[in-house]
């Protein structure tokens, strides 16, 4: 947790950037992002530089070359650890002159380093604000991974709080349910084929932190998880940026964040790659069949993009891995053809696990679409027996714009210590969703169909004959005087009609289109 002298300090170059003429709040983290970039170069080289003086050997990788160069100017003055100390002018011309085109020479060159810096540029020309942002940035303790991590969350948070540039952010409590339901092992090949800002892998390597810290201590598994376990995908060259510059911030050396539009190309080379994906792609709406892969096409046959994301998944998942990816609520229950053919591929070639139903406000105020979250395995050869249904009503916050906190910041989240107690609970439900899951082959089995939870066998989805997933179709209410005496369960009947009027509208919607 950032303390709050750093909070202030993030918020007062913010805000420097804004009236420096930088107003898109995407715009103000890919900048410090390349400045956080250049002085990790910089640290990387005097970590070199004092290998080299301690072993008496020479350096094995110089990221600044020595001497000067063709115009006999000092290759030195590019490291963040020179030119932090110049006046406001001089900075800027050396960063802009010569550190950035640097940036882009190492981004054509291919190194692992530079590899989404091709096109930086630093998109400001005001002296006194670069200076202040080095100077700040500076004074932060950067070799504390905890503290980068946090920083960078701190301020992919102004992102999320920004509107139409939130969409890159799923909330991080729903990222963390979601690791926390998939359990990510040392062995995991874990991937998030619409990355956009790593949260999903970011928060998957510090579950492996957490709980498996053995990992590090083993050459083998230590090499995999900086180097093989973390795969991400984006379209965007920012969100490239950003994506791993997060995954770096949080300790992972060397992450495969590449550019490849997902549902465009064949995946060939990846077919069966993964064990693990975590994920939640954007729904734009159709695509023409002649830009979609048709490796996609042979799985389902749809222009939809939330179908073929769920066909992706599939294609890139190996035997035996697993999935926990946001869905639009269409497609558990959409009657088209393609959309029915998809829930039967999961229900009776692979093994659908659980069907977790979102709060619709739960990615306000930048989207207001009712959403759940799929879990299943890829088996090719079926496996579901039971499906175990959630209907979350509340995830620590309310559900309009404002998106307000409900419980203080100890009692939010998947995992409050002390557990919550039971007035708690309808202010925040993942705690207790993740306490059922684990719980869904045994106890949550004899759950009765008015549960907030309960599990439905396969032959009673099957037999409907279009593989409905809807939870509304097979939970039951419960409709006695008792009832109806305490406002909190009038509250909840409210919300239960009108996750109903919102499943409607959109089956009309498709019967329209």
């Amino acid at each position: 947790m950032l303390i709050g002298e750093v909070r202030n300090q993030v918020d007062q170059i913010w805000n420097a950037f804004w009236s420096g003429g930088v107003s898109n709040p995407l715009s103000v983290i890919e900048q410090i992002t390349y400045l956080l970039f250049i002085k990790r170069l910089d640290d990387l080289h005097t970590l070199e530089e004092n290998k080299s003086s301690n072993l008496g050997i020479p350096m094995e990788r110089r990221v600044f070359p020595e001497g000067k160069d063709d115009q006999g100017r000092s290759w030195s003055d590019l490291r963040w650890s020179r030119f932090k100390n110049f006046e406001a002018r001089a900075m800027m011309d050396v960063v802009a002159d010569r550190v950035f085109p640097f940036l882009r020479a190492m981004g054509e060159e291919g190194t692992s380093f530079g590899v989404h810096m091709k096109d930086a540029r630093l998109g400001f020309s005001n002296a006194a604000l670069l200076a202040k942002t080095v100077d700040m940035l500076d004074k932060i303790p950067m070799d504390d991974r905890d503290t980068k991590g946090d920083l960078y969350e701190y301020m992919l948070g102004k992102i999320a709080s920004a509107g139409t540039n939130g969409q890159f952010r799923t909330p991080r409590h729903i990222i963390q349910l979601m690791v926390e339901m998939t359990r990510p092992t040392p062995d995991d090949v874990i991937c998030d084929p619409a990355a956009g800002t790593c949260g999903f892998l970011v928060v998957a390597g510090e579950y492996l932190r957490d709980n498996h810290p053995a990992l590090f201590r083993d050459e083998k598994q230590r090499k995999h998880f900086h180097n093989g376990m973390f795969h991400g995908f984006d379209f965007d060259p920012t969100m490239l940026r950003i994506g791993s510059m997060n995954m770096t911030l949080h300790g992972v050396d060397n992450p495969d964040i590449t550019y490849r539009d997902s549902l465009a190309q064949e995946h060939d080379a990846d077919a069966g790659r993964y064990s693990l994906i975590l994920a939640n792609p954007p729904f734009a709406g159709s695509l023409d069949y002649e830009v979609t892969a048709k490796d996609l096409q042979q799985i389902v046959k749809t222009k939809k993009t939330e179908l073929l994301f769920v066909a992706l998944f599939l294609r890139l998942l190996k035997t035996g891995g697993r999935a926990a990816v946001v869905v639009p609520d269409g497609v558990l229950f959409g009657s088209s053809n393609a959309h029915q053919e998809l829930r039967k591929l999961l229900v009776e070639k692979h093994k659908l696990e659980g069907v977790l139903k979102l709060p619709s406000g739960v990615f306000r105020p930048y989207a207001g679409v009712s959403t759940a979250v799929l879990f299943f395995t890829k088996t090719g050869v079926g496996g579901t027996d039971h499906v175990w249904f959630y209907d979350m009503q509340a995830d620590g916050y309310s559900l309009d714009d404002k998106r307000n906190a409900l419980l203080p910041d100890d009692r939010q989240g998947v995992l409050p210590q002390p557990p919550l107690t039971d007035e708690e609970h309808p202010k925040n439900n993942l705690p207790d969703v993740l306490t059922r899951w684990l719980r869904r082959d045994e106890s949550e089995r004899d759950n009765p169909r008015t549960a907030q939870s309960f599990s439905v066998p396969k032959t009673e989805i099957a037999a409907s004959g279009t593989y409905d997933l809807s939870l509304n179709r097979y939970k039951l209410v419960e409709h006695t005087e008792q009832a109806h005496d305490k406002p909190a369960d009038i509250i909840a009947e409210l919300r239960k009609i009108e996750n109903e009027i919102s499943e409607g509208l959109t089956k009309l919607e498709l019967m329209l289109k």
